[in-house]
């Protein structure tokens, strides 16, 4: 006959064991997600340079001759989607071109000691501009990038002769993502999060997230063979894209003022198609906000709109820095 201790240690027993097979599969999973990223980055060495701003190593691509143009992608891309898209190589045609990995992406470390704000980044490009010896640069943003590229704009005007804004994100909305991303984003779960199935899970999902970044039209095949899944599912990218899907709403919040008070020339690119950001909320407001600025709406482009139109937009780049060279003289 069981005592009832003996009842209850048996009674136990199937939850420890699960317990003990859900840390195991962790493990697993933890080892494998390691392994993948070390592959990731065998497969995928970086293509550019290195500086160190701040204790933060920044990798950037750089090439053609001209006045500065600098380039900061979205969120959870690199620099491999700028290139793709083939507007850096037109762009350099004409100008010295400059694309940053953002902190957390592609081979820029995202340190933990500080939270990574549009403002935060903002301040850390404004010391690598110094640094390169960027100055007064036309700086071209797209999606989640436009937040850095404003934050510079508002804190550096003096920094920062002209913005070009692709697909941007600057006024507050209901996102079902930023709940989404929450337990990602958290301090204790999120890395558990990232470190077992979030590569996993990423992987999986990253067809389904390309069409819709570039609905209406077909994802490009450039972009497919560039840019590396792989290299985005990493954890410390994963937890990037959280932590900024997360803030995003947050981060925009009672900026009009700041904008209405920019008098830097103004570029804004959207698709009238966008499956990601309302064009209309938008783009559309910022260009009624921001005086003296231009409003290009792309018929028939979604999200990714450099990737559809980058001739038209490294004409605009070729102009604008044409004039920033008159300007200078």
């Amino acid at each position: 006959m069981y005592s009832s201790f003996d009842t209850s240690e048996r009674a136990l027993s199937p939850v420890s064991k699960a317990l003990g097979v859900g840390v195991v599969a962790l493990a697993g999973s933890a080892l494998a997600s390691a392994y993948l990223a070390a592959k990731a980055e065998s497969d995928n060495p970086p293509i550019g340079r290195f500086v160190e701003v701040d204790g933060v190593r920044l990798h950037y691509v750089e090439m053609g001759a001209g006045e500065p143009v600098v380039f900061l992608h979205g969120n959870g891309a690199m620099v491999q989607d700028l290139a793709s898209s083939g507007l850096l190589d037109r762009a350099a045609q004409s100008c010295r071109v400059i694309a940053f990995d953002r902190p957390g992406f592609g081979y820029s470390e995202r340190p933990g000691d500080r939270s990574w704000t549009p403002d935060a980044q903002a301040e850390l490009f404004h010391k690598a501009f110094a640094k390169l010896s960027i100055a007064k640069p036309v700086v071209v943003a797209h999606s989640w990038g436009t937040l850095v590229a404003m934050r510079l704009a508002i804190a550096h005007p003096e920094s920062v002769a002209r913005l070009v804004l692709l697909s941007g994100y600057y006024f507050p909305t209901l996102r079902t993502d930023t709940v989404t991303s929450a337990p990602g984003a958290a301090p204790l779960l999120g890395p558990v999060v990232q470190h077992t199935v979030g590569p996993f899970l990423s992987r999986l999902a990253a067809n389904s997230v390309f069409k819709k970044l570039f609905k209406p039209l077909p994802v490009s095949k450039k972009f497919l063979a560039q840019y590396s899944v792989a290299l985005a599912s990493r954890p410390g990218q994963l937890q990037a894209v959280a932590a900024e899907t997360a803030m995003m709403t947050s981060q925009v919040s009672g900026l009009e003022d700041a904008y209405a008070a920019l008098r830097m020339p103004v570029h804004i690119f959207a698709g009238d198609s966008d499956a990601i950001v309302d064009t209309a909320y938008q783009s559309e407001e910022l260009h009624k906000l921001v005086d003296g600025s231009t409003l290009h709406i792309e018929p028939g482009v979604g999200h990714m709109i450099h990737h559809a139109i980058p001739d038209k937009i490294a004409a605009v780049l070729s102009t604008l820095s044409n004039k920033t060279s008159a300007e200078a003289a």
